[in-house]
């Protein structure tokens, strides 16, 4: 990456500036919008990057509530906090809520922020796709949750597992919201995989080589892809679900010859991907986090790259170790142990390459950088636990106990969430312009490693003390007591430390306006990645003219070059060489109401397939109108001339405007 002066080779702002980042067409110029309408119209990458991080908060604010009030519940013996009708409900919704509407569109969160910065793209291949990606997520995760309001949540487990799910033995509605508000959020994953698939493949900036790419895209790539095929199975069974409990079918209906084993297959075969479309992206984060702060490249980079393809092909071989008390037999037990083993490997590769380079490096052990290690730490305990459940034997005894509540909440918890943390604390000031306040950060850290520990360390041994999972209560004899106390006590300080995430926030900008809002500059972290050759925050057109990229990690090298007997010389800071953000005549993507009034319909018809066929006709009156006001819209571009072509700052004319 070169600054404007410094690289005579870079595109000028314009019409090759806009052709090179956006090769499908230019795109118009956006409309004057500022407040609340700025927000709901955006199609900018960076801002729908910042709202499904926020729509994420929120729900890990409800699926927080929910874990909290088991956690009670289980505190001590025989406790009546919560009914047995109640108890199944907070534990599907807990689970649901936190896999579907926090982790995953957490990992979007950073995906839509960060891909187009550091693949130095203007904006995502298809803007207002994404923006009805965000806002269908969004619509669905609401109408799911409106179950508490409207009959009570789902009560089959995050699975919801057949024949349970089924009217008989689910009569009322919650099981219906689970199912339909799934099914439109999953649309706005998979329209977002395309998106982001898209923008990788055809957008990168000229000399971007798929091995010149950062680790972190590389990681989000493989989870586009992941969605994209994973998606569909779980559609697949919500759909034959749907027809069974609303429209009188029997996929899984044992006592009409129909084999309610069929929903676990299908939804494992999306469920255990899922596992990595999760993790993934964590990955990522801390494999950007970690070479910045150990002041040291990435350890065995093509590795890392190919471990993580592999983590994504292999993800498709190994449902069935799920389902291994289902009866499936020797040799299909025997061949998906062997699989699930056999992930291990490189998985295993990455915790070496992370470890490797942390060795000999100079370390920065700043909140980012602790959250890093900390991934590092509790996936790998939850690893190790994952990898005894391929033993079948093993597995069959702690398949239905707590020791696997311990084991996928090391792995997600400790993982994914302690990897997101960390990419929060280091992305905070490109995205906002100031660092979040190192003191209650290092607070932030500490709580969370402490409260997580004291919580889901416990339940390993209750697990292997037989307490069974989706159990309400228990009895004083069973021995189940103390850990449980320990570990609900636990899950009061985790979620006092998760909090801390939103009172550094608000105190870390309350410091910053009280200081005139100084500026942090582009490079507060002395990073290696085009995002930080830009201004911070982020401009609205990313980039001022389209990078040039000549090696991996180029934007570091050009601030060091090497000297003799190896050692590195700083011949200038990331302030020296990031552009301006000062560009004009930047072509960039239209706001519309279009994105978000679609995404609209689709509660109103779930609602009509729930409670009124009805309802249908509303909802495809508003789908059919905003498909028709989508595509009609004109192009908002003050310089589209009569015969529609669009001019830039030089009067050079562009093609394919809108």
């Amino acid at each position: 990456m070169a600054v404007i002066e410094n690289n005579p080779m870079a595109l000028p702002v314009g019409e090759s500036a806009n052709r090179a980042s956006n090769p499908l067409g230019v795109f118009a110029r956006p409309r004057a919008v500022t407040g609340l309408k700025d927000w709901l119209t955006t199609v900018d990458h960076k801002k729908i990057g910042i709202m499904y991080g926020s729509a994420a908060m929120f729900f890990l604010l409800i699926g927080g509530a929910a874990a909290l009030a088991l956690r009670i519940q289980l505190a001590t013996p025989n406790s009546s906090f919560l009914s047995a009708d109640a108890y199944n409900q907070a534990f599907t919704m807990h689970g649901t809520v936190m896999v579907f509407l926090v982790v995953m569109p957490i990992g979007a969160a950073f995906a839509n922020y960060l891909l187009p910065l550091q693949v130095g793209a203007r904006d995502v291949a298809f803007p207002r796709i994404n923006a009805f990606s965000f806002w269908v997520f969004l619509f669905g995760g609401l109408m799911l949750n409106t179950s508490w309001f409207l009959g009570g949540g789902a009560n089959g487990g995050w699975f919801n597992y057949a024949p349970n799910n089924g009217i008989i033995y689910s009569p009322s509605h919650g099981i219906d919201f689970w199912n339909v508000g799934l099914l439109i959020a999953g649309i706005g994953s998979l329209t977002g995989a395309v998106n982001l698939i898209t923008t990788v493949l055809n957008m990168r900036a000229p000399g971007m080589t798929l091995m010149r790419m950062p680790v972190f895209v590389w990681m989000t790539l493989v989870t586009q892809f992941l969605l994209l095929f994973a998606i569909p199975v779980l559609t697949v069974a919500q759909i034959l679900l749907l027809m069974d409990r609303n429209f009188g079918a029997s996929f899984f209906a044992v006592d009409l010859g129909a084999d309610p084993l069929l929903w676990q297959h299908l939804f494992w075969i999306f469920g255990h991907p899922e596992v990595y479309l999760m993790i993934l992206p964590a990955f990522g984060i801390v494999s950007e986090v970690i070479p910045t702060f150990a002041r040291k490249p990435i350890f065995g980079y093509p590795f890392m790259v190919f471990s993580g393809v592999a983590i994504g092909f292999m993800g498709w071989g190994v449902w069935a170790h799920h389902m291994f008390v289902s009866g499936l037999g020797p040799l299909s037990v025997s061949a998906f142990s062997f699989a699930t083993m056999f992930i291990a490997v490189p998985t295993g590769v990455k915790v070496l390459n992370w470890l490797a380079t942390l060795w000999g490096g100079k370390l920065t052990l700043n909140t980012a950088m602790l959250f890093a290690i900390g991934l590092v730490t509790q996936f790998t305990i939850g690893g190790i636990s994952g990898v005894s459940h391929a033993i079948a034997p093993s597995d069959t005894q702690q398949t239905d106990t707590y020791y696997i509540v311990a084991h996928f909440h090391y792995v997600l918890f400790g993982g994914a969430l302690f990897g997101f943390i960390s990419g929060l604390y280091f992305w905070w000031p490109k995205a906002f312009g100031y660092k979040l306040n190192e003191g209650h950060g290092k607070f932030n850290f500490w709580a969370m490693v402490l409260g997580f520990n004291l919580t889901f360390g416990p339940m390993h041994i209750l697990g292997l003390q037989g307490m069974p999972r989706r159990m309400h209560t228990y009895d004083d004899a069973m021995g189940f007591n103390l850990w449980n106390f320990v570990a609900s006590i636990g899950s009061f300080i985790l979620a006092i430390g998760t909090l801390w995430v939103l009172v550094n926030a608000f105190i870390s900008y309350r410091a910053w306006k009280a200081e005139g809002r100084p500026d942090v500059g582009p490079d507060p972290w002395d990073g290696r990645t085009l995002e930080w050759a830009i201004q911070s925050p982020a401009p609205e057109h990313n980039f001022d003219v389209t990078p040039q990229v000549t090696a991996l990690d180029d934007f570091w090298h050009q601030k060091y070059n090497e000297v003799e007997h190896g050692k590195l010389k700083r011949v200038a800071t990331g302030a020296e060489l990031a552009q301006p953000g000062n560009g004009e005549g930047v072509h960039l993507p239209a706001p519309s109401y279009w994105p978000i009034f679609l995404s609209a319909s689709m509660p109103v018809i779930g609602y009509g397939v729930i409670f009124s066929l009805w309802l249908l006709v509303p909802g495809l009156l508003m789908m059919t109108a905003g498909l028709f006001g989508w595509a009609l819209e004109p192009a908002d571009d003050l310089d589209i001339d009569d015969h529609g072509h669009g001019h830039d700052a030089d009067d050079h004319e562009l093609v394919g405007a809108h």
